[in-house]
């Protein structure tokens, strides 16, 4: 397993809604930013708006889709904005319906258990990522709720692909859960938000930085 070196953790800020925020974070460091396209989250954005959210952002900073179950129309609409260089899959999307995009794609575990999460990742092999967030039932992520990070550790171990943990992190928790797990990266929405969508660009640079300086 090769995982980058801790001072190089890779952070990413989801749930952005404006293109002032977007600017900010990328800016302050941030190497991913995430729009969510499911209308039932109420940070949801409408796939018209991709291009406009993240125009002119370093061609460094990844810019995320995250998706539940998408219809296929909806993931080439955000593909054609011509800015979306990698998928989320949150929903029961199967292995083959994440390949058939041709782009990287992260495929989000809602973690009950050790066992379950690692049966759940041996199914995508061809994930270029996976992120670890706190199961739910009924709830696709964006929970904002942390869950025991002494299994999220175990799977870092035992799994080929990087990781990323999410779930109820903060600028307050973020340098203790990296500690705890040793994740590829970080990724965060509510613990940076003034309101749902609307980012504290204060915490977004707090959590930027506290991530970024674990074990330096």
């Amino acid at each position: 397993m090769s995982h980058p070196p801790l001072s190089g953790i890779w952070t990413k800020i989801c749930g952005t809604t404006r293109t002032e925020d977007a600017v900010a974070a990328a800016n302050m460091g941030a190497d991913a930013l995430g729009l969510i396209l499911f209308d039932k989250s109420p940070r949801a954005v409408d796939v018209a708006e991709c291009a406009e959210l993240f125009s002119g952002l370093p061609e460094q900073v990844r810019k995320v889709a995250i998706v539940v179950n998408p219809d296929t129309s909806l993931v080439h609409a955000a593909l054609d904005s011509g800015v979306i260089d990698m998928l989320q899959f949150h929903g029961e999307e199967s292995e083959k319906f994440c390949l058939q995009f041709a782009v990287p794609y992260m495929k989000a575990i809602r973690v009950r258990d050790y066992d379950q999460a690692m049966q759940e990742i041996s199914r995508y092999p061809s994930a270029d990522m996976f992120l670890l967030d706190r199961y739910q039932e009924n709830v696709p992520g964006g929970t904002g709720k942390t869950f025991d990070w002494s299994i999220a550790r175990k799977i870092v171990e035992n799994t080929k692909q990087p990781v990323v943990l999410a779930g109820g992190l903060s600028p307050e928790n973020v340098a203790e859960a990296i500690a705890e797990v040793a994740p590829f990266g970080v990724d965060v929405i509510s613990g940076v938000e003034e309101s749902h969508g609307v980012k504290d660009l204060s915490k977004v640079e707090r959590f930027i930085e506290a991530s970024k300086r674990v074990r330096s």
